[in-house]
């Protein structure tokens, strides 16, 4: 049945600036780009080259105007091995976090792209 999770919709306010987003501040790539028509792209990126998995980051506009019930919060949970790092290097390159949360079922923290969704990213071990 399933068995990998393909892509998931990130409605953006302006896809240049979530570009440059999830590349430059996170380390993304960009799996896909296309344009759409004269106004709009498709814009796929993922964490590697060589995940299956990616983002793509669809304008809200463009979504409001097709379906707008379908805008909703992402809730999107990340994972790394390297949680001290991953946030270090989230700060450093000016990503909004919070307050890392150690729990005894893992450790996390809450962190927000350039349109002010939230996220988190837990270490896996």
């Amino acid at each position: 049945m399933i068995n990998k999770i393909g892509k998931i919709t990130v409605y953006v306010e302006n896809q240049e600036k979530a570009k440059e987003f999830w590349v430059n501040k996170l380390g993304f790539v960009v799996k896909f780009e296309q344009p759409m028509g004269p106004n709009m792209t498709w814009l796929e990126v993922g964490p590697s080259e060589d995940e299956f998995t990616t983002l793509v980051l669809y304008s809200k506009a463009a979504m409001e105007q097709q379906n707008p019930s379908a805008i909703a919060h992402p809730s999107i949970l990340f994972s790394t091995t390297e949680i001290e790092s991953a946030y270090e290097k989230m700060k450093q390159t000016g990503v909004k976090v919070e307050e890392m949360l150690r729990m005894p079922f893992g450790t996390m923290f809450t962190f927000y792209d350039q349109d002010g969704n939230q996220y988190l990213l837990r270490e896996d071990k």
